[in-house]
């Protein structure tokens, strides 16, 4: 079974017993976390389409590690004019990984 989820502003798809980074969270590294924005949850013929959310599906997930992206180089430049700005950005991360999903 398979689901559709919303955090941080962003949608992924997961699967019981796999991991992904999404938008930091405000917890301690070994908590859980109960996600309860799923837009869709189902395999095969059966897949239940939320409106926006589903109310009766909740997904369980630990937090497995905090950290950061590898910097992404913002170069800003006017032609013939020499002027340039350079600017680095590294976006904040938790690691979770998907415990459950319950129907």
């Amino acid at each position: 079974m398979y689901a559709v989820i919303m955090t941080g502003g962003k949608q992924y798809r997961v699967k019981a017993g796999e991991s992904l980074k999404v938008a930091k969270l405000e917890l301690a590294v070994g908590d859980a976390v109960a996600i309860d924005k799923v837009l869709m949850a189902g395999e095969g013929e059966s897949v239940d389409i939320g409106t926006p959310y589903l109310s009766n599906v909740t997904i369980g997930a630990t937090v497995v590690s905090h950290g950061r992206h590898d910097k992404i180089k913002v170069i800003k430049f006017r032609r013939r004019k020499h002027h340039m700005k350079r600017q680095g950005h590294r976006q904040d991360y938790t690691e979770i990984k998907i415990t459950d999903i319950q129907k």
